[in-house]
C-alpha cells in the first residue's frame, strides 16, 4: 500500500496549480483505501508477481475520489472525514472539474495496462456507478423507495467499484473465469455490507468516529435502509413521522427519528442485512487456496461489519 500511495502522489502531478492543490487535499485527507487494498489483495491470492497491480490500486482510488467530489457538490455536504470538503474549502466549480481530471487520469493509467479485459470492467464500473448516483438523485425525498431499490442503488453506486477491485486482481492473475467470478461475488457483496454498515452509523455512531455529521443522509433526504425498514414495520404514526423527515430534509426531526429507529430495532435489522451479505462474500472465496493474502480478504470482510468508522 505504500508503493499504491507513491503511485497515486506521482499520478496526481499536474502543471496546474488549483488540480495539485485539490487533488492532494483529498488523497492526504484519509480514507480506508478499502478498494486499492482489494486490487492488492486479489492480485496476491492468484500470485501475480508483476507492478500492474499498483497502477490499477491506484485507478480504483481516484474513481473513487472523483465520485467523493461530485458527490460531496451534488449533497452540499461540507464535512467528510473530520475535514471540510474540497467544495466547501474550493468551490463546486473546482471540485466537479477536479473529480473530472481524476477521471480522466484514471483512464490514462489503464490504458498503460494495455489489457482490454481490464478496460471492459473499469469502464463498466464507471458507467455503472454514474447511473448509481443518478438513481440516488431520483431516490432523494421520496419516502416511498422499497429495500429492493434501495440495495439496487448501493450496487451500483458503491459495491460495483469493490467488485471492480476485486476482479481486476483475478484478471492479472490469469484466474479462471469461475474464480475471477467468485472474485467479483465477494467484491460486490462486501461493498453492499460496506455501505450498509454506513446507514447504520449515520444514525449511531458520533461525529468524530465516522468524520462526517451525524444525520447528513436525513438532512438530504434519503431513505436509507433503516428508514425504510422502521417505516415498513412501525406503527402508521411511527411511520408518519420519518415520511415527513424524508420529504422535508433537515435534521429538525433527528430526535424523534432516533427514537422511531430504536423502538422499530431497525439498526438491528440493517446489521443483520449487513451480516447476510458478508456471508455471501466470505462463501463465494471458500474455495481459493489458503493463502495471507485470502486470510486478509476474510479478515476484511470482517472489519466491515464490525468497524464504527
Amino acid at each position: 500500500m505504500g508503493i499504491v500511495d507513491n503511485v497515486i502522489r506521482e499520478k496526481l502531478h499536474s502543471h496546474v496549480v488549483l488540480i495539485r492543490q485539490i487533488s492532494e487535499y483529498i488523497i492526504n485527507s484519509g480514507g480506508k483505501r478499502l478498494r486499492p487494498a482489494l486490487v492488492i489483495l486479489s492480485a496476491g491470492a492468484f500470485g501475480y508477481k508483476g507492478k500492474f497491480h499498483y497502477n490499477l490500486a491506484a485507478v480504483i482510488e481516484f474513481i473513487h475520489t472523483a465520485t467523493l467530489l461530485h458527490d460531496d457538490v451534488v449533497d452540499e455536504s461540507k464535512l467528510r472525514r473530520n475535514k471540510e470538503t474540497a467544495n466547501a474549502l474550493f468551490g463546486n466549480a473546482a471540485s466537479v472539474l477536479v473529480g473530472d481530471f481524476l477521471y480522466s487520469r484514471a483512464f490514462q493509467m489503464m490504458v498503460e495496462v494495455d489489457n482490454m479485459r481490464v478496460m471492459q470492467v473499469l469502464a463498466d464500473a464507471t458507467n455503472t456507478i454514474a447511473e448509481g448516483e443518478v438513481l440516488q438523485l431520483l431516490n432523494c425525498r421520496d419516502p416511498d423507495v422499497t429495500e429492493e431499490n434501495y440495495l439496487r442503488v448501493i450496487r451500483f453506486k458503491t459495491a460495483k467499484l469493490f467488485e471492480a477491485a476485486s476482479r481486476l486482481g483475478a484478471i492479472l492473475g490469469n484466474a479462471s473465469p469461475e474464480e475471477e467470478r467468485a472474485m467479483a461475488i465477494y467484491g460486490m457483496h462486501l461493498g453492499t455490507a460496506f455501505q450498509l454498515i454506513d446507514d447504520v452509523l449515520d444514525y449511531s455512531s458520533t461525529s468524530e468516529d465516522i468524520g462526517k455529521n451525524l444525520g447528513d443522509d436525513l438532512a438530504e433526504g434519503k431513505p436509507t435502509l433503516p428508514l425504510i425498514h422502521a417505516m415498513r414495520v412501525g406503527t402508521p404514526e411511527q411511520a408518519a413521522v420519518i415520511r415527513k423527515a424524508i420529504e422535508d430534509g433537515g435534521k429538525d426531526g433527528f430526535e424523534p427519528i432516533l427514537k422511531v429507529i430504536q423502538q422499530t430495532a431497525a439498526l438491528e435489522y440493517a446489521r443483520k442485512c449487513a451480516g447476510t451479505e458478508i456471508g455471501t462474500a466470505v462463501s463465494a472465496i471458500s474455495a481459493l487456496p489458503d493463502s495471507e493474502n485470502k486470510k486478509c480478504l476474510l479478515q476484511l470482510a470482517d472489519f466491515s461489519v464490525t468497524r464504527n468508522h
